[in-house]
């Protein structure tokens, strides 16, 4: 088995700020991405931009920008949420570089010649989707997601043979050499192959393009279609060559390849995709792990729909740790989930301010009476269920099971009562006790690295080996 392993998340439209859909995105990818590093594994853990979209192109004109002006500054916010979200990704890739560029072009010529042919066309399309959709899916001529009138578009472009790949996608899927999760996921994606795959374009002309995009290899008049183009980003990041060492150690060796992204584009993920990297002969991912939306009042929020929250404005509020937390505690990993910030108060002041803090602050309080230096401790076992919970992307069960084991300790201490022994001088009942409480701050503090890597470094901290307990300061005082 290989050592190393593949994170990406999907690589959203520049055309306006990220939201904190988004956010979403990233702190689970952050958190598998993290994990499989807890657990020993070399991980190159990828996010990015996708900046060749017509939808890029008329928010720069509506902006009075050029292209490149309108990707330039926006690109600058997304990468922004990195550091400010706590995220530990290797690469950044934006699909306007040279080196993208190159990939995305290589893997256009790497392409079976009898997988790519030209036609002439006409269809329903969304330009937030960059998709073509058909009259039956088109309730009253609108996006399906945008809920906005569709254009109706004709020109001659290049297009995939998709239909020839039908029987192999279904193995590929079937086998679980390519999983699904969730299984809702799975059976939508067979449902759609079973039922008829259709080629589809991977150009665009450059008039319509806005004169923006990767240009087709021999064909100075087409543009690469911007899904062909986004999905190419996974490869080339990695350096798609023939002796790019990247591309051999996390893909083609790599035995973990994951992508984490929203239920919207399954398809192109669990369809094309694999498809296009059987044409290249290529291996696919091994995992696609597909999540919901955040909602606000049972709506998705969207860049389009206007209904965004700023991430960056929740961690000033709250900090980096707690956002973290609701994100990935409180939404499930698979359904759609509201996000609301009367909710975010209760659920911060229940699970961190009177449960994990409460704890933490309790221990370091009886230990710096008592003197307490905690000894040497090997590393924990995850408590039951917790790596179950983390192969299946349920990160809500998994630190389920560690808000168990603060319970636990809580009321542990109540039935003790620590502080009846220090004022009896039970000197060696209270040192027991406080090993105990210690070795299980440690499970937590170990295992919740994947999700809050903050908040476990300061518990690792606070009661480290050799060194006295001393109180600082409160890890999640109580909201207002």
């Amino acid at each position: 088995m290989s050592n190393t392993a593949f994170v990406s998340t999907a690589i959203p439209y520049v055309n306006a700020k990220p939201h904190v859909g988004f956010a979403f995105e990233l702190v689970q990818a952050d958190a598998v991405a993290r994990y499989l590093r807890l657990i020993g594994r070399d991980c190159f853990f990828l996010t990015g931009t996708d900046e060749n979209s017509l939808k890029n192109v008329r928010a720069a004109a509506e902006e009075g920008l050029t292209t490149r002006e309108l990707c330039d500054r926006n690109t600058e916010f997304f990468k922004a949420l990195l550091p400010g979200l706590n995220i530990s990704n290797t690469e950044f890739i934006r699909t306007s570089s040279e080196l993208h560029t190159r990939g995305a072009q290589e893997l256009w010529s790497r392409t079976k010649p009898e997988d790519i042919y030209k036609k002439h066309y006409s269809g329903l399309y969304c330009v937030g989707c960059e998709d073509f959709y058909s009259e039956k899916e088109a309730e009253d001529g609108k996006c399906p997601e945008h809920k906005t009138p569709l254009e109706h578009v004709e020109e001659e472009n290049y297009f995939f043979r998709l239909s020839s790949y039908e029987e192999k996608l279904l193995e590929l899927i079937e086998s679980d050499r390519m999983r699904i999760v969730p299984a809702s996921k799975r059976n939508e994606t067979l449902s759609f192959i079973r039922g008829g795959l259709l080629d589809f374009s991977i150009s665009r002309s450059r008039k319509r393009a806005g004169d923006w995009g990767i240009p087709v290899p021999g064909d100075a008049d087409q543009v690469m279609y911007v899904w062909y183009d986004a999905l190419a980003n996974y490869l080339t990041a990695l350096e798609l060559t023939d002796n790019s060492e990247r591309l051999k150690k996390y893909w083609l060796e790599c035995d973990k390849r994951i992508h984490c992204i929203g239920k919207g584009i399954n398809r192109f993920h669990t369809v094309y995709w694999p498809a296009i990297l059987m044409s290249v002969e290529l291996p696919a991912p091994t995992e696609v792990f597909i999540h919901g939306y955040l909602t606000m009042n049972g709506q998705k929020i969207s860049k389009s729909l206007g209904n965004v929250i700023d991430p960056l404005v929740q961690v000033e509020h709250f900090g980096v740790e707690a956002v973290r937390y609701f994100l990935l505690r409180a939404i499930s990993p698979f359904e759609d989930g509201d996000y609301s910030e009367s909710r975010f108060h209760d659920v911060f002041n229940a699970d961190l301010a009177n449960n994990l803090g409460n704890l933490a602050r309790r221990i370091e309080t009886i230990g710096e009476k008592a003197g307490h230096v905690p000894k040497p401790a090997a590393t924990p076992e995850a408590p039951e269920g917790y790596h179950e919970a983390m192969e299946d992307y349920r990160f809500h069960d998994a630190m389920a099971a560690l808000w168990a084991v603060a319970t636990n300790l809580n009321q542990r201490i109540e039935k003790v009562k620590p502080w009846a022994l220090q004022k009896e001088g039970k000197k060696d009942e209270l040192a027991v006790f406080l090993d105990e409480m210690i070795a299980g701050l440690g499970i937590i503090g170990h295992w919740l690295t994947p999700f809050m890597p903050g908040t476990a470094e300061r518990l690792q901290s606070m009661f480290k080996e050799g060194k006295a307990i001393k109180r600082g300061d409160p890890l999640f005082p109580r909201l207002k």
